[in-house]
């Protein structure tokens, strides 16, 4: 490489926020059109107007980007949830995931057997999506100790991410209707709630 060439490495911008963030929204625009075996870096390349290789300079593969696609582009972020009460942030995240659940079931479904049989993907689902997923959303409780409102962190708080996120998949599949807001908010009342209250 000459010294030019280097130094025109060296002066490319980097890719900023904004750009990342239209890369991952165009994976997912893609996901939600095709199952995950068919999608493929080309294709999110097209719709994304850029090159492959500048999907893999910022992910290893399919994987990775799906992964980071789906936590960039979640609808719920915790950290900009703050009613001054846990059960008011409770509900809170019952109003936007209870569309979520409606809206999005058929791209969980497709995913969730994806997960099981891809253990490439599994993983890269667990450590970008639901580690950092799971821990915004028992920040909310933290919160609520910070405030005062709670003593301690109650051991109930380990199963909140599962409970309000397995109900979202579950009950269109055992029951045939859509985990909504008001089911959503029915389970902070009658069972979140006593149980972070009281343990």
């Amino acid at each position: 490489m000459s010294r030019a060439n280097g130094d025109e490495a060296i002066r490319r911008p980097r890719m900023t926020p904004d750009r990342e963030a239209e890369l991952l929204v165009a994976t997912i625009d893609v996901l939600r059109e095709v199952s995950y075996d068919e999608l493929s870096m080309d294709m999110v390349a097209a719709r994304a107007r850029c090159s492959k290789a500048t999907l893999y300079r910022l992910w290893p593969g399919k994987p990775q980007i799906v992964a980071a696609a789906l936590y960039a582009t979640r609808p719920m972020k915790p950290e900009e949830i703050d009613t001054g009460t846990l059960r008011g942030d409770l509900l809170a995240m019952a109003q936007v995931l209870g569309p979520l659940g409606e809206n999005d079931m058929p791209l969980f479904a497709a995913l969730g057997h994806a997960v099981l049989t891809d253990e490439t993907l599994g993983e890269a689902m667990r450590e970008t999506l639901v580690r950092p997923w799971f821990a915004d959303l028992i920040e909310v409780v933290d919160r609520a100790v910070e405030r005062g409102e709670l003593s301690h962190r109650p051991s109930a708080t380990d199963f909140l991410p599962q409970i309000l996120l397995s109900l979202m998949l579950t009950r269109p599949m055992l029951e045939g209707i859509p985990a909504d807001t008001d089911y959503l908010s029915r389970c902070v009342d009658q069972s979140l709630l006593p149980a972070l209250l009281h343990s």
